[in-house]
């Protein structure tokens, strides 16, 4: 190997170690941000939109897991639901603390996860999406029209509703006086998810997943098995969710399924991942920073009307997945990539003159 192409070598170890260095100091730095943030800001609403980025950043981030597979779901809002349910009528029914309902409410998930993901994930282009919407719309249909399950009550069209308990401040059975608990906890389940998607996409089941993702016939023909892969990360995909829906149920303190379950909830799931970067780490909390402000802008501006939110989603959709499919992440990386390889031209360009 000549000195040219050692130098090079050297130049991109020391762009990607450089790369590697300033993304941990970024991740510290949001991360003490965010920590801080209840101390710093104290306005109500304002928390109240940043728990919400944060709850939808993290659905959407486990929505992401399964789209790393290569396979896109539109009715993940069925997991949420699922999981909602669950912890809901435990702690409303039974008694049992919504803290052991997040391991109920995901296994739940998990159960209906099998049942449709096994005959479903094999499918290939819209399919399987088609599969997931028809899927959470047979979900909502129940919910609305079912009172009561044998002794378990449904609720019907009103849902459940979780009544206080001393005012609100009850870390035991999830409930917390004023923002913060709740901030706290939603933050802690977004870094937790954020860190295992990024795990898994550094072993084997994340090369897996690229490799699968980018060509499955390949893929196959080198001994990978496609369906075994595709469903584990569908099963950790609705098990991640369906904890979401816990929170979603207590921080809300209902569950309705006009909402929890509705094709809007599951658009909104798919875009913030979609805007954001559906196959990657942190596009969907890019995606969720970004729309859900914009959401409770439209909220607010079109309560008359509140059908066009939904449509003006999917014109966003539509927009991104045809001209912008790598999402704002994309772009932030291509960006990324860019200002390093310049970078390392500068140094290349230095070390040169030098050596001249």
């Amino acid at each position: 190997m000549n000195s040219e192409n050692t130098t090079q070598l050297g130049l991109e170890e020391a762009a990607r170690r450089s790369r590697r260095i300033v993304g941990i100091v970024l991740a510290a730095v949001l991360i003490a941000a965010g920590l801080a943030l209840p101390f710093v800001v104290r306005d109500p609403y304002f928390m109240s939109v940043v728990i919400l980025c944060l709850m939808m950043g993290y659905l959407s981030a486990t929505w992401g897991i399964i789209s790393q597979t290569g396979q896109l779901s539109f009715g993940h809002s069925a997991f949420v639901g699922l999981g909602g349910y669950t912890s809901t009528i435990l702690y409303t029914q039974l008694n049992v603390t919504p803290w052991l309902g997040i391991l109920a409410g995901g296994a739940v998930a998990v159960l209906f996860g099998v049942i449709i993901g096994l005959p479903t994930l094999r499918l290939r282009g819209v399919y399987f999406a088609l599969a997931t919407l028809a899927f959470a719309s047979i979900l909502q249909i129940v919910a609305l029209t079912t009172l009561r399950i044998g002794p378990i009550v449904i609720g019907a069209s009103p849902g459940i509703q979780i009544n206080l308990v001393n005012s609100g401040d009850a870390p035991q059975v999830f409930q917390f006086q004023g923002k913060m608990g709740y901030y706290y906890v939603i933050f802690g389940m977004l870094c937790l998810v954020l860190l295992l998607s990024f795990i898994l996409n550094r072993i084997r089941i994340g090369y897996y997943w690229r490799a699968i993702r980018n060509d499955e016939d390949a893929a196959e023909s080198l001994g990978i098995n496609v369906a075994r892969y595709r469903i584990l990360g569908f099963l950790l995909s609705c098990f991640l969710t369906g904890a979401g829906g816990v929170f979603y149920a207590q921080y809300l303190l209902a569950v309705d399924p006009r909402r929890i379950l509705g094709l809007g909830f599951s658009t909104e799931i798919a875009l913030m991942g979609i805007v954001g970067g559906w196959q990657s780490v942190f596009g969907p909390v890019i995606g969720s920073a970004v729309l859900v402000p914009i959401s409770e802008f439209l909220r607010a501006r079109l309560s008359a009307i509140p059908q066009m939110t939904t449509v003006i989603y999917g014109l966003i959709l539509v927009v991104f997945m045809v001209f912008l499919p790598q999402g704002i992440n994309g772009l932030i990386v291509k960006a990324v990539k860019e200002l390093s390889t310049q970078a390392s031209r500068r140094r290349r360009h230095r070390v040169e003159k030098t050596d001249a």
